[in-house]
C-alpha cells in the first residue's frame, strides 16, 4: 500500500477472534485505527506485544487496534495455537485471522510484524514494518490523533 490510499475491506477472515468480525464501514469516520500485522511463529511480534498492548490499552478511546494474524508457515495455520498464543500474550483487541492471505494481499503486505495506521477517513498516514520503531509509530499515530508528543 502507499501513503494515502484507502483502506482495503476487511474481507477473507478464515475466522475472527475476540470479535465476531468488523467491516471497513465501522472504522472509517470513527477514529484513527491502527492495524498491526503478526504471527504465532515470529518472535518479534511476540517481543512487539507489550509495546502494542500498552498501545492499545493507552489510546483505547482514540484509536482503533485490530490485529491480522498472517501465517508465515503451515504450522501457523493451527487456529488452536493462534488462540493459545494470542491469549498467552494478552492480545484481546480483534483479531483477524487471515489463514488466506486475503488481507495480506489487499494489503501488499509480507511482513510481521508490521504495521499500518490510517486517519478517520481511512487513508494510510504511516506504515513500518520489523522490530523496534514503537517510539516512531508512537509519533505518527500522535500526529494523526491531533496530539503534540505524548
Amino acid at each position: 500500500m502507499k501513503l494515502r490510499e484507502q483502506m482495503p475491506e476487511l474481507d477473507g477472515a478464515t475466522t475472527w477472534l475476540n470479535s465476531n468480525g468488523i467491516a471497513k464501514e465501522e472504522l472509517i469516520g470513527n477514529k484513527p485505527t491502527l492495524i498491526h500485522y503478526w504471527s504465532v511463529s515470529c518472535g518479534l511480534c511476540k517481543e512487539a506485544m507489550p509495546n502494542v498492548n500498552e498501545f492499545r490499552d493507552e489510546y483505547k478511546d482514540d484509536l482503533n487496534v485490530i490485529a491480522v494474524h498472517m501465517p508465515r508457515s503451515e504450522k501457523d495455520l493451527d487456529l488452536e495455537l493462534i488462540e493459545e498464543v494470542a491469549k498467552e500474550h494478552h492480545i484481546t483487541q480483534p483479531i483477524f485471522v487471515d489463514n488466506g492471505l486475503k488481507l495480506a494481499d489487499a494489503f501488499d503486505n509480507q511482513y510481521v510484524p508490521a504495521y499500518y495506521v490510517f486517519d478517520a477517513e481511512g487513508q494510510l498516514r504511516h506504515y513500518q514494518a520489523g522490530d523496534g520503531g514503537m517510539r516512531m509509530l508512537r509519533k505518527r499515530v500522535n500526529r494523526v490523533l491531533g496530539i503534540n508528543d505524548k
